[in-house]
C-alpha cells in the first residue's frame, strides 16, 4: 500500500470504531457513514482495501463504496486537504489516480476570536446530551445546520443538502485565538466527529489555551475526555509532536482497550520513544475517561498513580495488553 495512504489511514483510525488491521493492505472497522449495525455493537463491516495502486473503502452493510480520497473528504475535510497535498507532492494526481490536483489559495487568513453560536448550555438537546455524559455544556457551542454554518467560517462543503445539528468543540491556540473546531454529531447514524481547521497550519489540538506548561501535561485522545482531566490537551484526529511545543513534562493517555491492536501499537511506540504513558490498572474496566468518571472513579488519582516509562512501562504494558 502507498505510504501516504497508510499514514492517513493511521491518522483517521482513532475515530473509527472497532478499527483493526486484518492483514497487509486490509483494515476493518464500523462504518462511520451508516453507523453499522445498531443491534450488534461489535459488528464491523467497513473495510479499507487496495486495488492496484489505489486504496478504496467498502461497507458491506450500507453498500458505500469510495476511494480513500473521497472517504477522507467526507469524514474530515481538513485531513483530506493535507492528504491531497501529500499525494500531489508525490505526483499522484490526474486522470490515472483518485486524487484531484489541490487548489492553491494564497489569501492571507483571518482568524476569529469567538464563535457566533449559542452555547450548548442554552440549547436543550445539546445541554441534555452533555449533562448525561457528565460534561460542562458551557464549554461548548451548538450549530443547528453544521455544514451551512461551517461554510460561513471557511468554505468547506460543496453539498449541504444532508445537513444536521452538531455540538461544536472549539480549538484555540495559547493566545486564545480560534484555530479550528470539531463538530460532534447528535444523530446516531452519522459520522461522529468532523474536524475543521480555520488555520490549516495550526496543530489539531484541543486545550492549548488552558494548560500550564510548568506542570505535567496529560495528552488525551478526545476533547470531551480532556475536560475531565486537569492540565490536559486532546488529540483531534492527528498525532502530536511534543518537541514542537518545547514541553518537558508530558504524559500520554490512551483509551483502556487492551484488545485494540491500533491502540496497543501506539502505546508500544510511545514507550519505545522513552515517553511517559498511563497503563490502566486491572480494577478499571471502562474504556475511556468519560465512562470512568461516570462509573465513579477518581480519575486524577488513577492517572497520577499509574504513570510509567522505560522498563517499568514495558513490564506493565505486557501485563495489560491482550493482543
Amino acid at each position: 500500500m502507498d505510504l501516504v495512504d497508510s499514514k492517513y489511514i493511521g491518522l483517521v483510525s482513532s475515530r473509527l470504531q472497532k478499527f483493526k488491521r486484518v492483514k497487509a493492505d486490509l483494515y476493518n472497522f464500523r462504518c462511520p457513514i451508516c453507523g453499522d449495525s445498531q443491534k450488534h455493537k461489535n459488528k464491523a463491516r467497513g473495510y479499507f482495501y487496495q486495488v492496484k495502486t489505489n486504496t478504496n473503502y467498502k461497507c458491506h452493510n450500507c453498500g458505500a463504496s469510495l476511494s480513500l480520497n473521497n472517504f477522507l473528504k467526507q469524514i474530515d475535510p481538513t485531513l483530506h486537504k493535507q492528504y491531497t497535498m501529500e499525494k500531489f507532492k508525490e505526483g499522484h494526481t490526474g486522470k490515472n489516480f483518485v486524487v484531484d490536483e489541490p487548489k492553491f489559495d494564497f489569501k492571507k487568513p483571518t482568524f476569529k476570536k469567538q464563535l457566533d453560536l449559542p452555547r450548548a448550555s442554552e440549547v436543550p438537546i445539546a445541554k441534555e446530551y452533555l449533562k448525561n455524559r457528565g460534561l460542562d455544556p458551557t464549554r461548548f457551542y451548538y450549530a443547528s445546520k453544521f455544514k451551512k454554518w461551517v461554510n460561513t467560517q471557511k468554505k468547506t462543503f460543496d453539498n449541504i443538502r444532508k445537513d444536521e445539528d452538531r455540538i461544536i468543540i472549539p480549538m484555540y491556540d495559547k493566545d486564545h485565538t480560534l484555530i479550528g473546531f470539531q463538530g460532534r454529531s447528535l444523530v446516531p447514524n452519522s459520522v461522529k466527529y468532523i474536524t475543521i481547521m480555520i488555520n490549516d497550519d495550526a496543530p489539531k489540538i484541543y486545550g492549548l489555551d488552558k494548560i500550564d506548561e510548568t506542570k505535567p501535561i496529560y495528552i488525551i485522545e478526545g476533547p470531551f475526555d480532556s475536560t475531565l482531566v486537569e492540565n490536559s490537551v486532546a488529540m483531534c484526529g492527528s498525532d502530536i509532536d511534543c518537541r514542537a511545543f518545547g514541553w518537558s513534562n508530558y504524559i500520554w493517555v490512551y483509551d483502556n482497550e487492551p484488545r485494540n491492536r491500533e491502540i496497543v501499537n501506539r502505546i508500544s511506540k510511545t514507550i519505545g520513544r522513552g515517553d511517559k504513558v498511563i497503563i490502566w490498572p486491572s480494577k478499571v474496566e471502562q474504556k475511556d475517561i468519560n465512562d470512568m468518571v461516570l462509573a465513579g472513579h477518581d480519575i486524577m488519582s488513577i492517572l497520577e498513580s499509574n504513570i510509567y516509562s522505560n522498563l517499568e512501562a514495558k513490564i506493565k504494558f505486557n501485563n495489560w495488553k491482550k493482543v
